[in-house]
This record gives structure tokens, sequence and C-alpha cells, in this order.
């Protein structure tokens, strides 16, 4: 005599699953999409179901983990009824930022050596005026006047305007002509 097969017990549990569900969230809508994602999870995972074991402990163990973690991931969620939130969220098309870079690296290719080397370790590195001034052995007002003026060839030869904003997909290069812009614009 062969075994009945589990899933046609599933639907006899559906209702009591329902009910449980909607005490749980108080919502029949969203008891409704838990009960199928269980009933999902349930219909997925019936290799590892015992036979001859409590199939409705198994099925709402399955819809209250199901219930348990849908928690969790609304705690992480930012609500956003009227979209605000997600306006904010906006991602520039990532041939923007290429096309960007090209004419940064094309406009910093046209500095003399020790601009770059102010620009790169004042700007792109992070370093002080002092700490780069002593690595290259100059005084730190020789750092300074390098890199303002390599912000400012920087600029020029970008064409950047005082209104212009500054949209570099790049934090190292948004960085190395932010006080460009704030000191001499």
């Amino acid at each position: 005599m062969t075994q009945p097969d589990p899933r046609d017990e599933l639907v006899e549990h559906l209702p009591a699953m329902r009910g449980f569900a909607l005490n749980l969230t108080r919502n029949p809508s969203v008891a409704d999409d838990m009960v199928q994602d269980a009933v999902e999870k349930a219909w997925t995972s019936f290799d590892k179901f015992e036979p001859g074991t409590n199939m409705r402990a198994w099925l709402f163990t399955i819809l209250r983990n199901t219930y348990y973690s849908s928690r969790r991931k609304m705690r992480r969620e930012v609500p956003d009824v009227d979209g605000a939130h997600t306006e904010t969220l906006a991602e520039k098309p990532a041939h923007d930022g290429r096309l960007q870079m090209t004419d940064f690296r094309a406009a910093f290719a046209q500095l003399n050596d020790e601009q770059r080397e102010a620009l790169l370790l004042v700007g792109a590195s992070g370093f002080s005026y002092e700490e780069a001034a002593q690595m290259c052995g100059v005084a730190v007002g020789t750092m300074k006047s390098r890199t303002g003026r390599a912000r400012q060839k920087l600029a020029d030869l970008m064409e950047l305007d005082d209104d212009e904003a500054l949209e570099m997909t790049d934090d190292a290069t948004l960085s190395v002509l932010t006080a460009a812009k704030a000191a001499t614009f």
C-alpha cells in the first residue's frame, strides 16, 4: 500500500493558516500574501517534510517564520508613502561618469608633474598640506600654491563655471576639484 501524497493534505490546512496569519498581521491582504508565501515555501520544501509527522505544525512553523522574517525586513525598510525618499535615490547613468572621468583624465594629463603630484597628495590621497610638503621636500606655502594653481588650471581646462554644479561620480576626482571651486569661484 502506497503512502498518500502529503501535498494532498496541504489544502485542508489553508483556512487555519489564514486564520493564524490574520491574527498575526491584523490585515487580510497581508495575511493572504503571507499564507501564499508559506505555501510556496512548503511546496518547494516537501522533500524535507517527514511523512507521518504533524503537517499542520510544520506548515504553521513555516508561516510563523515567514511572518517574523517579514517583520525583521520591515524594520530595515524606510517608509516612503509619498515617494519623497525614492526620488533622492536616483542614480546617474554610468556613461555620464565615464565621460566626465575621460574629460578629467585628459585635463589632469595636461598639468605639469608638480601640479599633478600636489593634487594627488592633497586632493585624492587626503594628506594635509604640511604632510605633502614634507614628502616633496618643499615649504608648506609652496605646496598650497601648487595645489591651488593646479586646481584652478584643472577647473579651467574642464571649463567649469561659477554656477555649474560639479557632478562627478568619482569621489577622488570630486575631492581634487572641490577645493578649487570653493576657493576660486
